[in-house]
């Protein structure tokens, strides 16, 4: 047997659909070659030799997801949370993303944001930068030493952004291309993203040369849609001819069919839109905090999983102050009620389960076969002491996890492990 096949013995819990969470007291977990085999009562026979990791009395879970998050606005994260989008990229996103263009600032900045993401609960990642091809490579080779699953994008904006962080369209189009050529086949963990900020910030020109790249490449895409009234009555009017947001990027072949699409937010996606990111199997990264951070609103993650979207949680750091999916998990339950009582009372509030399985599965299922322990899903795991704060009575496994998921903040897991291979 290799280093990436060995048994964990703890208290395990896993999704294996939106609404079941599987639980298991001291049980073992079987990875062999990477991939969960599956949790039994003891180690089967012929897996006997296998190295045992014992963590007894800490709970075992599949590691979360962030499907949206911004590198390179990881250092002020807490500021400006009383601005609403637009005011808030203009006066805090975009002038710290200016400074990533030195090289020396990118490396301490990223340093910082690679050892926090390193030690967090997350095990994989799809990650902004900034439109410096030369610090997102920085940034990538950071990753890479984190052993996280990452993908990373060089962002691409030509228009209607400061004169001090804009993009000539072929320069950013040709920094893209030079960029995803010499780090394509560079990285074990790390790959590259197509990421178009938004329609906004990106004319059809380069849209079209970015779909140029992607198609060349095979690779997904990442961007933002839906966020806030303000954003979309600038999309309505740069876009006159499309339908509604999602259909400016359809526009282009980047929304999804042949081009794995993560799309941040949708908070105000109508039936048209939605219908199309089910068409087109476009993945939402809910953002809740950020969303309610930012001023922007409420999804309505309810209906993303009543229509069975393809779903999961972003940090969306610094929109939001953390880059803990478990804050994200607590939020979107939070907020759901929120909407639920004071907006639309249709929309039931979220389950624990609901957004456990957003966290794990839900965001897991854009990088294959993961987020759940069942067989043949790549085992990624990370492994939690809840014991404190004190609990005078029995708790089940699932109440534990759920305790743990609102006052997580602080509290890193003792262990992490990443497609088999332990990371810590």
């Amino acid at each position: 047997m290799n280093s990436k096949s060995f048994a964990i013995k703890g208290d395990i819990c896993y999704s294996i659909s939106k609404t079941e969470l599987l639980t298991y007291e001291n049980r073992y977990l079987i990875c062999i070659d990477g991939l969960s085999v599956g949790v039994f009562e003891s180690v089967p026979e012929k897996y006997s030799t296998l190295e045992v990791f014992d963590y007894s009395g800490k709970l075992v879970i599949p590691g979360l997801i962030d499907l949206h998050i911004h590198a390179a606005q990881f250092s002020f994260r807490g500021l400006g949370m009383d601005n609403e989008l637009m005011e808030w990229l203009n006066s805090y996103a975009f002038p710290e993303e200016s400074r990533f263009s030195d090289i020396e600032y990118a490396k301490a900045a990223y340093t910082q944001f690679a050892e926090v993401m390193k030690y967090s609960a997350t095990t994989r990642a799809c990650i902004f930068a900034s439109v410096h091809a030369p610090a997102t490579e920085i940034l990538m080779d950071l990753m890479e030493k984190t052993g996280l699953q990452t993908f990373v994008g060089k962002v691409n904006m030509d228009r209607n952004c400061p004169d001090y962080i804009v993009e000539d369209t072929d320069k950013s189009a040709a920094d893209t291309q030079d960029w995803v050529a010499s780090c394509i086949n560079r990285y074990k963990n790390t790959k590259p993203i197509i990421t178009p900020r938004f329609i906004p910030t990106c004319t059809d020109r380069l849209m079209q040369r970015l779909r140029g790249i992607q198609e060349k490449y095979g690779l997904p895409l990442q961007s933002h849609i839906s966020e806030s009234p303000a954003e979309i009555e600038f999309v309505e009017r740069l876009c006159p001819n499309a339908e509604f947001y999602g259909d400016a990027y359809d526009s282009f072949k980047l929304f999804g069919n042949d081009v794995p699409t993560i799309m941040a937010h949708c908070v105000y996606s109508g039936e048209k839109e939605l219908a199309r990111i089910k068409q087109n199997g476009v993945f939402i990264a809910h953002c809740p905090q950020s969303n309610a951070n930012l001023a922007s609103g409420i999804a309505p993650v309810r209906s993303f999983l009543d229509m069975d979207l393809r779903c999961g949680l972003g940090s969306d750091v610094a929109g939001c102050t953390t880059e803990s999916i478990f804050r994200a998990m607590s939020d979107a339950i939070q907020m759901s009620k929120i909407r639920w009582r004071l907006y639309d009372n249709k929309l039931k509030p979220l389950k624990f389960e609901e957004a456990f399985y957003l966290g794990t599965r839900g965001g897991g299922d854009f990088f294959g076969k993961v987020g759940s322990f069942e067989t043949g899903y790549e085992l990624d795991a990370i492994i939690i002491n809840d014991e404190p704060p004190k609990h005078y009575g029995k708790m089940t496994l699932k109440d534990r996890l759920e305790r743990f998921a609102h006052l997580s903040i602080g509290r890193e897991p003792t262990h992490k492990f990443v497609s088999g291979t332990q990371i810590f």
